[in-house]
């Protein structure tokens, strides 16, 4: 475990997990997490710069107002691998002549930065249709275990794909992990330390229960831990964004959560000839299909790690799509979807 320079934060009361979230508010139905992948707020056609990443952002919340239009109430979070890894690089380039920023510091920026541009891009496509709703971004720090073995095994990738040649350099140069992701070229990869509680709960929870659409846990979440007299404290480390949404999701209450990612659907034997496509399946068989290790860890190993854990601890359904193709997942008519049970 590295932690980082940030310096401790008071203490604050622990959030309680024990009470029955669906019973806060039950004039209002349980919303409808929807965790966004960090690659749908970038296009790779385009240069990362800001102005190009408002207007692909500015995309993707097209088929997300048309959920808010039709009355779903939504819960955002969103992925920024990309983005954080952006972050890095400059932080490391920079090192001779500004101070270096711990990658918790990072996943703050990352999450005011992204939900900013998500929460502009919404508000303002709402706007256009007439409609006017309450959109907010939660920064938020997610607690996780300093003793978790994922600090000696570091797996999560973030930033830009490498080439070898440039992964072997980043190795020697500056002392990272480096990984081959999904046959797309080589990666950074970090401590990945699983979700335990989210510190903003309550606040978040306050705010769905008046039917603010809230974007939180973006990146997984700012990892934090508390020492011995109670104090947060940062961590180098990223938080796994699709598992702190699923536990989100749970606090919450939510019974439905949808995952968008760069493929249309859950895949058996994805990278064969003999790929077919699961579009109905339950949480038995994705188990069984995860201890045949059809799941890589790099690309949908967490996304249905974290629809199993959604599902055990009370969730119904789970949907994995394309962004694009939000609202025909939301319908049954798209992607992947997880139920408990066969119907």
């Amino acid at each position: 475990m590295i932690p980082s320079t940030s310096a401790p934060a008071p203490a604050g009361p622990a959030p309680s997990s024990a009470a029955d979230p669906r019973s806060a508010h039950p004039a209002r139905a349980a919303p409808v997490l929807v965790a966004m992948g960090g690659n749908s707020l970038l296009d790779p056609g385009l240069p990362p710069t800001v102005e190009n990443q408002f207007a692909v952002t500015a995309r993707a919340v097209v088929p997300i107002a048309d959920l808010i239009a039709r009355g779903v109430h939504l819960v955002l979070t969103h992925g920024n691998g990309p983005q954080v890894g952006f972050m890095q690089l400059r932080v490391e380039m920079s090192k001779p002549w500004v101070h270096e920023v711990p990658l918790d510091s990072l996943v703050a920026d990352s999450q005011g930065a992204l939900g900013y541009m998500i929460q502009r891009g919404l508000r303002e496509e709402l706007r256009r249709r007439g409609l006017e709703a309450e959109v907010a971004t939660i920064v938020t720090e997610v607690e996780v275990d300093p003793h978790d073995r994922a600090f000696a095994e570091p797996t999560k990738p973030i930033g830009k794909f490498y080439t070898a040649e440039e992964a072997d350099a980043l190795r020697r140069e500056r002392g990272w992990n480096m990984v081959e992701d999904s046959h797309r070229g080589w990666r950074r990869v970090v401590p990945s330390p699983a979700p335990v509680e989210i510190v903003q709960l309550a606040t978040i929870r306050r705010l769905v229960e008046q039917g603010v659409t809230v974007i939180a846990c973006g990146g997984g979440g700012i990892p934090v831990m508390r020492d011995e007299a109670g104090h947060i404290r940062g961590l180098e480390a990223v938080v796994d964004k699709d598992r702190a949404s699923a536990l989100l999701a749970t606090r919450l209450g939510a019974t439905r959560m949808i995952v968008t990612t760069g493929v249309d659907a859950v895949y058996r034997d994805y990278l064969t000839e003999r790929r077919t496509a699961l579009r109905e399946t339950t949480l038995d068989e994705v188990r069984r299909l995860a201890a045949e290790g059809q799941f890589p860890p790099g690309s949908m190993g967490p996304k249905v790690e974290a629809a199993v854990r959604f599902l055990e601890r009370g969730g119904e359904e789970v949907v994995i799509c394309h962004p694009e193709a939000l609202v025909e997942a939301f319908d049954g008519r798209a992607g992947t979807r997880i139920r408990k049970e066969a119907p």
